[in-house]
């Protein structure tokens, strides 16, 4: 059992993957189940705790990173792309959020989509040069809500409000 604890703990730290892919899986090993509510809070708690770890090192790190590769044989155009695609893209998300940008970067990380998460948001508020405390504070927000809807649909909760609506 200890095992699939540390696993999922793991997973959550996964890029693309994160907790929207380790809650379901934990649900699928049984360590999330309305049967053993502790054990499924001790998971959830796990899942943010490893979905949050990476976030303060993607943020400080990751944009130093790509700065310092662009120029780089074997991954100068990856650094490039990354830098250009994130730039651009915090600046269209910048202009429509306007001094909402924190809430914009809650709800981006928060609404479990591909592409969103922890990662991504972390690495465009770097590239937005925001405040790192502002940062990690919404992308905390974002996670547990993210969170939330995938224990609600691990769980059936949501199939079940769609069948009744």
């Amino acid at each position: 059992m200890f095992e699939k604890y540390i696993a999922v703990f793991f997973i959550c730290m996964v890029p693309l993957i994160e907790l929207r892919g380790a809650i379901p899986i934990a649900t699928a090993w049984g360590l999330i189940s309305t049967e053993n509510i502790p054990q499924m809070i001790a998971t959830y708690a796990l899942c943010i705790l490893g979905n949050m770890l990476p976030v303060p090192i993607i943020f400080f790190f990751a944009r130093r990173f790509l700065e310092w590769g662009q120029d780089k044989k074997l991954i100068g155009k990856m650094c490039t792309f990354f830098l250009t695609k994130g730039s651009n893209a915090g600046k269209k998300m910048q202009e429509k959020a306007g001094r909402g940008l924190f809430v914009a970067l809650m709800l981006f990380v928060g609404i479990p989509l591909p592409g969103t998460g922890a990662w991504t948001g972390t690495l465009a508020a770097s590239l937005l040069d925001m405040n790192a405390k502002e940062t990690i504070i919404a992308v905390m927000a974002g996670v547990l809500l993210a969170g939330i809807i995938m224990l609600l649909a691990s769980l059936g909760v949501l199939g079940a409000a769609g069948a009744l609506l």
